[in-house]
């Protein structure tokens, strides 16, 4: 149900087909960005018939790893390959881009 910083920024380097959505609330999002479509956890139920579900795999990204595991399972419930992405943008500034401000 997860996956590690260390496989996503192969996939990006391979230019592999999958595609990033944030949980996170607009005010995060705001802070640091890796794109993706954006979605916060708690309109997720009412929206994610927005997302196509034959993208495959959907990587999600919170803060840390907890929303996007939750949403994660939530999507794998309504057919969607879905991983939350271990350690969340947080992991993703400290060892992938430092670009992207920590918070």
């Amino acid at each position: 149900m997860e996956i590690g910083i260390e496989k996503i920024e192969k996939w990006v380097t391979e230019k592999r087909n999958f595609q990033f959505l944030d949980v996170r609330s607009a005010e995060e999002r705001e802070l640091a960005n890796i794109g993706g479509v954006h979605i916060p956890l708690q309109e997720l139920e009412g929206r994610f018939q927005e997302l196509d579900p034959a993208t495959r795999p959907w990587v999600i990204y919170c803060h840390h790893g907890v929303r996007s595991l939750y949403a994660a399972q939530f999507l794998k419930l309504n057919g969607f390959d879905a991983l939350s992405m271990r350690g969340g943008i947080d992991e993703w500034s400290r060892t992938v881009d430092p670009n992207v401000p920590r918070y």
